[in-house]
């Protein structure tokens, strides 16, 4: 179970899931023409969520300083799993990454997309070495990679299986795919704020320069409630002119993102506690989550 909560297997869970999502609910129902089968998607899943698991694990060696103050209770390094032994995990799991995405950017005959693979391992490795501790870098680099899990679906799935016939059809659906790349940037980099106003006291004794310890954790709230406002309205957008016609579409979105971004932005500017921000990072994460399931809701959108 320590090993579990090492590599953060809720966030793993949620990386297949919405993979899935995206070859089985939005481009397998159109007949769009595809580059995968079972076992390739199975392939690039695997690689995806070891290379995000090593993520997971250099960035709790890195932390160790920082978690012995904001997350005392829940540290696994040194106390379940030696350092030793988590940073041999961290080896492994991203050679298994790496290998496999290497495999499979030669099955679908396009060996340059294995150096996707390869960037998105040395910037998780970056990103808690160094990154992590720079203002608002950190928290974009980190976003950017999140987003990135999403769209290789696009980019091995779409590419390789275009033609000047299907061009148009694989251009239309690659930009939907890169629509929810958006969203799941804006929703995690939001996040990453809240949490950094969350940790702000480890943060400070590790010599972090996070944007709460920049300008303070009331201006770093404020900020926070701006952002927010911004895929909030964009969202509103896409449901006014897109949406207008299909009530349960309007429905879901009204209660499951639009509502619970209204209830974060008002939520934010009144926290004053570690645990009011701890609720409204894992809200955020709920966010995320509904925002990605709305996949299921596309054919019935386009239908009709």
């Amino acid at each position: 179970m320590s090993f579990l909560n090492l590599i953060r297997w809720k966030n793993l869970l949620m990386i297949a899931l919405v993979q899935l999502l995206i070859k089985y609910a939005l481009l397998e129902p159109f007949g769009v023409q595809t580059t995968l089968n079972a076992f390739g998607i199975t392939l690039l899943i695997l690689a995806t969520i070891c290379i995000a698991a090593a993520g997971n694990i250099i960035n709790d060696i890195y932390d160790i300083e920082t978690d012995i103050v904001n997350k005392p209770n829940t540290i696994i390094i040194d106390k379940s799993i030696s350092e030793k032994t988590a940073y041999n995990l961290f080896i492994i799991l991203n050679l298994i990454g790496v290998g496999v995405g290497f495999y499979l950017s030669h099955l679908v005959g396009r060996a340059a997309f294995f150096s996707i693979f390869v960037i998105i391992s040395i910037l998780l490795y970056v990103y808690a070495s160094y990154l992590k501790r720079t203002l608002l870098v950190g928290n974009i680099v980190v976003s950017i990679l999140v987003g990135l899990s999403l769209i290789i679906v696009g980019i091995f799935e779409l590419i390789p299986a275009m033609t000047l016939s299907n061009q148009h059809t694989q251009v239309l659906f690659f930009k939907v795919i890169l629509d929810y790349t958006l969203f799941a940037f804006c929703i995690n980099l939001l996040r990453e704020i809240a949490k950094d106003i969350e940790d702000i006291d480890g943060d400070y004794k590790a010599g972090m320069n996070t944007l709460p310890i920049a300008i303070g954790r009331e201006r770093a709230k404020h900020v926070l409630t701006v952002l927010n406002f911004f895929p909030l309205a964009g969202i509103i957008v896409y449901v006014v002119s897109d949406l207008y016609k299909q009530p349960i579409s309007v429905g879901y979105f009204l209660l499951f993102i639009i509502g619970p971004l209204t209830y974060v932005s008002i939520k934010t500017f009144g926290a004053s506690t570690k645990k009011e921000m701890h609720h409204i990072s894992n809200m955020y994460k709920l966010i995320m989550l509904f925002g990605m399931l709305s996949l299921l809701l596309y054919k019935y959108v386009i239908l009709n």
